[in-house]
């Protein structure tokens, strides 16, 4: 990927992501799971953008989603129905009907008073809902605190009585068909144990429910896979389809996975150009055009990203400590420190690595900043895939708003 070519094209800061890496990604995969029944349902909310969405659609993924707006983006770039999930723990009642309403495959249920709601709104609509309950296995992940999602202090799904006691009510209702069993333990996951555990506890949980004669079709593992940002050991896909179909094995179920980071985190680069050095006393800063606002990872999770000189060798004798910050108005703004870096002069361009998931999506308009372009790389040839905001954007609806309020 020429970073100069394209941030001389497009502009900086920039989003730009290899799509036949995304592709790679998804066929490692896919592949893992041949010869079972599977469906590779992409995580959205990691990378939201049509193009995105859209491509991997075409490579035959899914989609799990965790808004309606996400089932609607799904839709919208060409994810059939029966390929749709939608997940989340915190669903509005319009959000309910209009996925009642899209008939997508099926809605996962994270709580006692989201079944209660799910079902009467089915009644209210005259349709039956098919749902999956997310089984909490209080397994510890060990990841990052703020991405664990398996423990009994986390907020999301059920325990297994809570939800064998939940099953048996789906049962019985004529207005909900319970279709399938979900589990999700947590992200960026570099260890297949806590996975694996959670996996043959569940199926455990699978077994005694389709012996009370509910009648399971999809066994979902959730995502989690992690990705390498610095010297992590990733879990190998063919260890971990390997030992999920060994957890379910004698069960006719289609397993679905949930990947999100693991098909487009290592093939997204955020480029943004350098605007100034600083110097505080001993204290070196590097200024850049991009912000918190484009890539909050470092500042909300103290995340690493690998920050590339474009251009200049990545050792050199006279690198020297450096925090590499944005122009926000906030010390947490920043996507390193006391990093060792060449000198560096205005405009000098920097790559920052593994961005292709939770950069974009995550990004916002803190200190009115227009949002970053994104760029899709296909085959050699470059496009736009998202136009860089314009204050008019940024300014339309409020803008229509106060005119009309005088």
């Amino acid at each position: 990927m020429d970073y100069q070519a394209l941030s001389n094209r497009y502009g900086t800061p920039l989003f730009a992501y290899d799509f036949d890496r995304f592709s790679a990604q998804y066929a490692l995969l896919k592949d893992a799971f041949s010869g079972s029944k599977s469906l590779i349902a992409y995580a959205v909310k990691a990378n939201s953008n049509l193009s995105t969405i859209s491509h991997l659609a075409a490579q035959g993924a899914g989609a799990d989603c965790v808004s309606f707006g996400e089932v609607k983006r799904a839709l919208i770039a060409g994810v059939p129905k029966y390929k749709i999930i939608f997940s989340g723990i915190g669903k509005r009642d319009d959000e309910i009907a209009g996925a009642l309403n899209e008939d997508i495959l099926f809605i996962n249920i994270e709580s006692e008073a989201e079944l209660a709601r799910v079902e009467a709104i089915a009644l209210e609509l005259g349709k039956v809902a098919r749902i999956s309950i997310r089984v909490n296995p209080a397994i510890d992940p060990k990841t990052h605190p703020y991405i664990s999602t398996g423990l009994r202090e986390n907020k999301f799904g059920v325990d297994i009585p809570t939800a064998q006691r939940l099953y048996l009510h789906a049962k019985n209702s004529a207005a909900v068909d319970p279709i399938g069993i979900h589990f999700h333990i947590g992200s960026q996951l570099t260890d297949l144990a806590p996975i694996l555990e959670a996996a043959h506890k569940v199926a455990e949980l699978a077994r005694t429910l389709i012996a009370l004669g509910i009648e399971l079709k999809f066994f979902d593992v959730g995502g989690g896979i992690g990705v390498v940002y610095k010297d992590e050991t990733p879990i190998d896909p063919n260890e971990y389809a390997k030992g999920i179909l060994s957890a379910i094995k004698g069960l006719d179920l289609t397993v679905i996975c949930e990947p999100g980071r693991f098909l487009v985190s290592e093939a997204g680069f955020f480029l943004t150009r350098v605007l100034y050095e600083k110097r505080s006393g001993d204290k070196r800063f590097v200024v850049v055009d991009g912000a918190m606002n484009d890539l909050i990872r470092p500042a909300l999770y103290h995340a690493y990203h690998r920050v590339e000189v474009v251009g200049k060798p990545s050792a050199d004798a006279n690198e020297t400590l450096c925090d590499v910050v944005g122009p926000v108005c906030e010390s947490g703004d920043f996507f390193a420190k006391n990093l060792p870096l060449p000198p560096i002069v205005r405009g000098d361009l920097l790559a920052i690595h593994t961005a292709g998931a939770y950069g974009f999506s995550m990004s916002s308009n803190y200190n009115t900043r227009r949002r970053a372009a994104e760029i899709a790389v296909e085959n050699g040839v470059d496009r736009l895939i998202r136009e860089r905001e314009t204050y008019d954007d940024l300014f339309a609806s409020e803008t229509k708003l106060l005119k009309a309020s005088k």
